[in-house]
């Protein structure tokens, strides 16, 4: 079977180089409280709302553009790490890739599930935030986690 839409493996290191700054600086964001570290630009946006005021299309706007550029390197890393080959790449990789991904699938929804249930107000706001990166950090967790204890298996074996 021919993996589809898969980069080669030299990507998945460029990918953690890009993550794992991409994260630190997320995580830095978030405990400063996003104002240590405003990068205020102008940016095109189509279209832009401050918080109770009017809304602009299709203009240039000043913002704050730090959460941009850690969400852009958080995404486009873990991608990079997500769709590039293994070294070996065969059927049993491909297999797994893809139970990885149907059990990210199910656990990001069962937890926005109880996330419906127990979460209200602005609170929830960030669960759904955060909700965007979940299904990819999930997968990336859960088939390196097997892989690597596939392999190390293998080598207990030898």
């Amino acid at each position: 079977m021919k993996p589809y839409l898969m980069l080669p493996y030299k990507y998945k290191k460029i990918g953690w180089l890009i993550f794992i700054p991409a994260t630190l600086f997320s995580i830095i964001l978030l405990l400063s409280g996003f104002g240590d570290f405003e990068i205020n630009t102008k940016v095109f946006a189509i279209y832009s709302q401050e918080l109770m005021g009017e809304s602009q299309w299709m203009k240039m706007v000043q913002t704050n553009i730090s959460n941009t550029i850690a969400g852009l390197g958080f995404i486009i890393g873990a991608l990079l790490i997500a769709f590039s080959r293994e070294q070996k790449e065969d059927e049993f990789i491909a297999q797994l890739r893809l139970s990885s991904l149907q059990w990210a699938v199910l656990l990001n929804y069962v937890l926005l599930l109880l996330s419906f249930l127990l979460i209200y107000g602005m609170g929830f706001l960030n669960v759904m935030l955060y909700n965007m990166f979940t299904v990819i950090i999930l997968f990336i967790v859960r088939f390196n986690y097997v892989l690597y204890r596939h392999t190390k298996s293998i080598s207990d074996e030898k």
